[in-house]
């Protein structure tokens, strides 16, 4: 890069952004930080933004808006909260737009940051469960540029820098597996909330550790992979491989299988978002292969793990359906780390949301809110009853 990239961060205080920041922080001449927006945490969105010189902060709770502003006071950053200031940040036009905020709630600016025509580097997974098809007609749309930074689907996208998309046969997915890879069901319906957060090998916060546990996390990568690389659903695999060194496969029609292997650290798909098309320096471990010693591989269990084969049913019914998935799933995972569900009761009430919905077709993000909706009120309806 020849002058500075300008960037934003949506979601600066989660862990994706704190790690985005990290980066940044190590390469300061080469960003100038646009904007940064946070949920509700004023403090550590404040300190980020006098530290990297940050033009606009945003907090989307708009009762911490005073906070905000005084915590911002004197330094020239201009303050603004809601969902609108959301997605008018986006217009700032920056270069490059990390799209990081969790859940529903960041649906509307990475809508809006793809309509801006630029790059996108995404790690908002309701913007492709949910809404596949509204975000990827924008992006065709606006002509932007779309990195994943999942990192199976970063590593799917750095594989396919070796050929076409038109010469895949086949795209594999990587999975660890989760804590629970080697239980039976009967031992699964015991396990605690406690067992369930120790993910093997990534750190990682409360709800996606427990996606891992039960596999829907790697049912929700499989919808994402399905919107970013249209190879079709039958040319999409899920390979569980627990070391969680190779972080995604491509093979080739030539049966040439390009694999991307690190460390589990987010800081290498984001740095490789971040710098693009280029490469940069980053203070993650270099890969030892010699010390790790083997990597293994097992086919996944959907008897045992019904999250995969929702997912991909999911996939099959279009529409609203991996929305439904989504929502119903997000309910789900809350009752359990509440411990007010058992573990096993996830998945049944996924599947039973899924069954019971009313399905339809996506045309835009107020579709998607609508049935995330009706979904979440069953699932806790059901969620309730269990309890009952």
């Amino acid at each position: 890069m020849t002058q500075p990239r300008s960037i934003s961060i949506f979601g600066a205080t989660g862990s994706v952004g704190q790690s985005t920041l990290d980066l940044i922080r190590r390469n300061r001449e080469r960003y100038d930080v646009y904007a940064l927006t946070a949920g509700s945490d004023v403090a550590k969105l404040a300190e980020a933004a006098i530290e990297h010189g940050a033009r606009r902060a945003v907090v989307a709770d708009e009762s911490r808006y005073i906070d905000l502003k005084a915590a911002l006071s004197g330094t020239g950053i201009e303050a603004a909260a809601g969902a609108d200031a959301l997605v008018e940040a986006t217009a700032m036009g920056a270069d490059w737009t990390m799209a990081a905020i969790v859940g529903c709630a960041g649906l509307a600016p990475t809508l809006a940051a793809i309509r801006q025509g630029r790059t996108v580097a995404l790690a908002n997974k309701e913007a492709l469960v949910s809404a596949g098809s509204v975000m990827m007609a924008a992006v065709a749309e606006s002509g932007a540029t779309l990195l994943p930074v999942d990192s199976e689907h970063n590593a799917i996208f750095q594989c396919l820098q070796s050929g076409g998309i038109e010469a895949v046969a086949r795209i594999i997915l990587t999975a660890s597996g989760g804590p629970f890879r080697t239980f039976t069901r009967e031992a699964m319906a015991l396990v605690t909330t406690a067992q369930a957060l120790k993910h093997p090998n990534w750190s990682m916060g409360r709800k996606i550790s427990i996606d891992s546990a039960t596999m829907m996390n790697k049912g929700l990568e499989l919808i994402e992979a399905f919107h970013l690389f249209p190879v079709g659903l039958e040319r999409l695999s899920i390979l569980v491989h627990p070391q969680s060194v190779i972080h995604s496969m491509v093979e080739y029609r030539d049966r040439s299988t390009i694999a991307q292997l690190g460390c589990p650290d987010m800081r290498v798909p984001i740095a490789s978002t971040l710098a693009w098309p280029e490469r940069m320096e980053t203070p993650c471990q270099p890969l030892d292969l010699a010390s790790i010693g083997r990597l293994d591989f097992e086919a996944p269990d959907d008897v045992r793990f019904p999250a995969l084969r929702l997912a991909r049913a999911a996939i099959e019914a279009g529409g609203s359906a991996p929305a439904v998935l989504n929502a119903a799933n997000e309910v789900a995972v809350a009752a359990f780390l509440e411990e007010r569900i058992g573990f096993l009761d996830i998945s049944r009430i996924v599947e039973d949301v899924l069954a019971r919905v009313n399905l339809g077709p996506v045309r835009s993000i107020d579709d998607v809110w609508a049935v995330d909706m009706s979904a979440r009120q069953l699932a806790v309806r059901l969620a309730a009853e269990l309890i009952n």
